[in-house]
């Protein structure tokens, strides 16, 4: 079993409209609302792989409300935190004339003390049957900058594989911690080592750095070149096949739910390696963030090419 993380939970809402014009009214072509926040896209890719998840984290309101039941509708358990406060809402406007899109990210309520001690006190249990856990995207306010390194040390404490994707100063904290994954993306490396980033050999160099300080498996996110992995059987490539992307908003949510899934299977690096791959590649066919048709993902499964660096 896989347990997602989502500390900022959100209603995700994708507008589609002809053009996207600033200071003027638009109509709306076709509006979808999904469960989102980093974690939950992991959760819904988890799932469509096959894999039994747990999905947990904060909800609050009657936007929290909305998330669970869209949740029980997809029959992915959950074990939430209620707060006081509103879940917050993500509009994403995609624009059909250039492809291009707009995001508005809310910042997330603030919570409570009291709320991340709920969390915690309820954390190692809600683990107990998983044995991999992700931790995914941003973190609200009023809870402790250092609730991922805590997060991290009840999983290891329980033997549990833990994949972290975050960025700034969460990430470069929670690497001390020394997770089983990180998965910065080209942008989120350059930020973390302050360094200008390159070639797939620069990108090579500074996740084998990564792995000196103790995490096992580095794994940075190149957009449409795929993703460089660094492990302890070595540093490998891997490649997507060419396609034309319909929405690439929750790829690399989509290739953390393919890594947790080879972990949870006990695949091979390279085998673990495509999967991520190809479930990212098609996340990028659909217009719904956190989704893939099985056909696409089968099809681009095989066309996966992997490099042994």
């Amino acid at each position: 079993m896989i347990t997602t993380v989502t500390l900022n939970v959100a209603i995700d809402k994708l507008y589609i409209v002809d053009e996207y014009r600033p200071y003027e009214v638009m109509r709306v072509k076709e509006c979808t609302y999904t469960p989102g926040g980093k974690g939950l896209n992991v959760t819904k890719v988890a799932s469509l792989l096959g894999e039994e998840v747990i999905a947990t984290g904060f909800v609050g309101g009657h936007a929290g409300e909305w998330i669970l039941e869209a949740l029980d509708k997809l029959s992915i358990k959950h074990c939430f935190i209620k707060g006081k406060n509103e879940t917050r809402t993500c509009i994403n406007i995609k624009e059909l004339c250039s492809g291009k899109h707009t995001e508005f990210l809310e910042p997330g309520a603030p919570l409570t003390r009291e709320d991340e001690k709920k969390l915690l006190e309820r954390f190692e249990e809600i683990i107990e049957k998983s044995n991999v856990v992700t931790i995914s995207g941003s973190i609200p306010g009023g809870v402790g900058k250092d609730i991922y390194i805590r997060l991290v040390e009840r999983c290891k404490a329980q033997g549990k594989k833990v994949l972290v994707d975050t960025s700034g100063e969460l990430l470069t904290d929670v690497i001390k911690a020394k997770p089983t994954m990180v998965k910065p993306n080209i942008y989120e490396l350059r930020a973390i080592t302050k360094r200008s980033i390159g070639s797939i050999e620069e990108v090579s160099h500074e996740a084998e750095r990564l792995r000196a300080e103790g995490v096992e498996v580095v794994a940075v996110s190149l957009g449409k070149d795929g993703v460089l992995v660094a492990s302890g059987e070595g540093v490998y490539h891997g490649v997507p096949p060419k396609i034309v992307p319909v929405n690439t908003v929750g790829c690399g949510d989509s290739m953390l739910a393919g890594f947790a899934a080879g972990l949870s299977r006990g695949y091979s690096t390279a085998d673990t390696i495509k999967t991520a791959v190809a479930v990212s590649a098609a996340n990028a066919l659909t217009n719904d963030t956190g989704f893939f048709k099985t056909e696409d993902y089968h099809n681009l499964l095989d066309q996966v090419i992997i490099h042994k660096i």
